[in-house]
């Protein structure tokens, strides 16, 4: 029964507890913890700890134990501070390094510290880069892992938006990933993209790989881009703008978006038709956008004084005039920068493939 299990519980965490009762107290001495954190050399550190305050490296595998177990009770902040101790002093040799980083990333996303699990985020990718773990199979499986769970922290962190752009889309080992293991994630990727405006140059290159995975996966959000920017079938970009309210709202990742992805993903319509007539009836527009002819003739009024378009409205004929709208050569700039850099990237995993060396042993996950 329940009592019986709590007392069972309540036994074994004792027991580990007493196991590293010189760790907690080292963790609870500031002064130590202090010139831990400023000591760079493993072999010093190890030598501080050992000689100064009684530590026993074998003591870490009990930590780690501790650890899961206060992680499977919902002590969360206790399981980040072992963890973090933990990575203080082994090096990412050690075998249980990578099931610590997963363990410190489980931590800190359900305490919901984004700060600290975006650097856990970081970590996880330069470790699961860096060619330490087994075959390329396994490679691509922490990927896909990765891939996934940090959509709590970019759909939760103020940088998430562009971070989960730099990522998913421009870092090829991930974008590689995605199209082999989990196109469902385009959704999100082209999400982040509609919701940023200040990211819209990558809507090329979202839309080329939305094409290119479009006989696998398909939903109304990369629909709508694929008949807005290849197709430009604004009909068919307004009919699928509604079934994507109902995608975004029932998502639990994006329905925090719900009210900004409607608002820009009707900008992006306006922007798109505006490219291609110069002259544009009001009641046209407002039909397009799913709006009333007075409101979408406010909402133009407001977007072109806030986004500060070269455009104007002719009431009386119930008119949108555009003017001219040169491309920015500091936005040309990014692209060509941009494009450049995937290319060299890809050049470099192309090199690095060849010299990897293959069959490894294998690593396994602890932390769900």
């Amino acid at each position: 029964n329940l009592r019986s299990r709590r007392a069972e519980v309540v036994q074994e965490l004792g027991v580990l507890q007493n196991s590293v009762s010189v760790i907690v107290s080292i963790m609870n001495d500031e002064r130590a913890m202090k010139k831990m954190q400023e000591m760079r050399d493993s072999k010093a550190l190890n030598n501080y700890l050992t000689q100064e305050l009684d530590f026993q490296v074998e003591m870490l595998d009990n930590l780690v134990k501790l650890a899961k177990y206060r992680y499977e009770c919902g002590n969360y902040s206790v399981t980040t501070s072992y963890l973090y101790f933990y990575m203080l002093i082994m090096p990412p040799t050690d075998k249980n390094y990578l099931n610590v980083l997963w363990g410190k990333l489980a931590s800190e996303i359900l305490a919901q510290n984004w700060d600290t699990a975006l650097e856990d985020v970081n970590k996880l990718r330069e470790y699961i880069d860096s060619n330490v773990i087994g075959n390329s199979l396994q490679v691509l499986q922490q990927r896909t892992w990765l891939i996934h769970w940090s959509l709590f922290v970019f759909f939760n962190h103020a940088k998430g938006r562009d971070l989960i752009i730099e990522m998913f889309l421009y870092r090829p080992h991930y974008l590689n990933a995605i199209q082999t293991m989990c196109p469902h994630i385009l959704r999100y990727l082209a999400a982040a993209v509609i919701v940023n405006r200040s990211r819209r140059s990558t809507l090329k290159d979202l839309v080329k790989v939305i094409q290119q995975e479009s006989y696998t996966y398909r939903d109304p959000i990369t629909e709508f881009l694929e008949h807005l920017y290849v197709n430009f079938d604004f009909d068919g970009a307004r009919q699928k703008l509604q079934e994507c309210q109902t995608v975004v709202f029932n998502d639990f990742f994006l329905i925090a978006l719900l009210n900004e992805f409607v608002e820009n993903a009707r900008l992006m319509i306006f922007e798109t038709f505006c490219r291609i007539h110069q002259c544009i009836s009001i009641g046209m527009l407002a039909e397009k956008l799913n709006m009333k002819a007075d409101v979408a003739e406010c909402w133009i009024v407001n977007l072109i004084r806030n986004a500060r378009l070269d455009a104007k409205i002719d009431s009386k004929l119930g008119h949108v005039v555009m003017g001219g709208q040169p491309a920015s050569p500091y936005q040309q700039l990014v692209e060509k920068v941009e494009t450049l850099s995937v290319r060299s990237e890809a050049l470099e995993n192309l090199i690095e493939r060849k010299l990897k060396a293959k069959n490894q042993e294998p690593v396994s996950i602890v932390w769900n």
